[in-house]
């Protein structure tokens, strides 16, 4: 067994291994923008694929059934490496990695910065469309990094375990919300995922030691479980990618996230703005 390649990796290792045998770069952007130029031998995956759609928790996993096939699209099989990016801030493409490690897919990458990265230093472009042929991928589901709502509910002042919101600050305080209740899950604590970004660096992660430090001020350590969430499991996606970059073993994404929690009335909110 070959080991797993590193979670994060730079468009200049990337450019070096192009192309390469059992390598699959996927862009999870926009379509059109891939159209007119995406890493070579890069194919496109809709994000829509990632996600079910439905309300109230449109960021639910499909099923497991159409997951599988829309992998086999793309061309994976168990050898495949895969190395995702998108062209607004990786949140899509880092949404592929946690969907693959649910999956049961231990080879994947996420390219360091995604497209603003690779494209603003210069690296070589392609055009069009590219087709993989289908692969064999087979689903082997992995339930410990998923957290459902029953699961988050359980987990409500256990010190064994931190709820990590990855939404905006105004989110978090309740001060605005796209769903029907606004504030956030009791004693989850807040890191905007747009703060782990390094935008003098082309949208790479921020360097390691201040991710730690950020972690570190709101009690996310790495012998505690982490439970990550946003509105859908987009922006915690990235920040579930993040954390396992730094070597945070025991993460969960809850991919309900704050549209189906604030949808259920029998659900505690915690909002400073009440009285």
């Amino acid at each position: 067994m070959h080991a797993a390649p590193p979670y994060l990796i730079e468009p200049r290792e990337l450019e070096r291994m192009l192309p390469g045998e059992n390598l699959l770069p996927v862009d999870v952007g926009n379509r059109d923008n891939y159209l007119r130029g995406h890493v070579p031998g890069a194919v496109h995956l809709n994000y829509g694929a990632l996600v079910s759609g439905r309300p109230p928790a449109p960021g639910l996993l499909p099923p497991l059934e159409n997951l599988q096939e829309n992998l086999r699209r793309l061309g994976l099989s168990r050898k495949t490496h895969v190395v995702a990016y998108d062209d607004q801030g990786n949140g899509r493409a880092a949404r592929l990695l946690w969907t693959l490690a649910a999956a049961g897919h231990a080879h994947m990458s996420l390219l360091n910065g995604g497209l603003a990265a690779w494209q603003n230093e210069g690296h070589a472009m392609e055009r069009g469309e590219v087709r993989a042929a289908p692969g064999d991928f087979r689903v082997d589901f992995q339930p410990q990094v998923l957290a459902d709502k029953s699961y988050v509910l359980a987990s409500l002042g256990d010190p064994r375990r931190v709820i990590l919101d990855a939404r905006s600050p105004q989110e978090y305080r309740g001060e605005k919300s796209a769903s029907p209740r606004r504030g956030r899950i009791p004693g989850a604590v807040n890191l905007n995922w747009l703060d782990t970004i390094d935008r003098s660096r082309n949208l790479r992660f921020k360097p390691d030691e201040e991710l730690r430090a950020m972690l570190a001020e709101r009690g996310v350590a790495r012998d505690r479980e982490i439970i990550v969430h946003c509105q859908t499991h987009h922006r915690s996606s990235h920040s579930f990618v993040m954390l396992r970059h730094l070597g945070f073993n025991e993460v969960r994404g809850y991919a309900g996230s704050w549209a189906e929690w604030s949808d259920d009335p029998s659900l505690p909110v915690e909002n400073p703005g009440e009285t």
